[in-house]
């Protein structure tokens, strides 16, 4: 399962950090960070959920009031 966040989109309502820990809040920014992923594009942030995260991960897209982060299976497939 894998998290794709597009920081573009987010405006930092910061839903996500209360959710998952893999948010982090960037004030100076004034929008979250998807700590210890890769920037696929610009903007676009990919992180492997670890095991045992993955309900967290699925429930910080589900709070996300833009749909910044999206949620896929291994087989590439859209959950959240």
């Amino acid at each position: 399962m894998y998290v794709e966040f597009d920081r573009d989109t987010c405006v930092g309502m910061y839903q996500c950090v209360a959710e998952w820990d893999a948010f982090e809040k960037n004030l100076n920014a004034g929008k979250a960070d998807l700590a210890g992923s890769t920037e696929e594009e610009e903007d676009l942030f990919v992180l492997d959920v670890p095991d045992g995260e993955e309900f967290d991960a699925k429930f910080a897209a589900r709070v996300c009031p833009v749909d910044a982060i999206a949620v896929y299976d291994d087989d590439g497939e859209r959950v959240v």
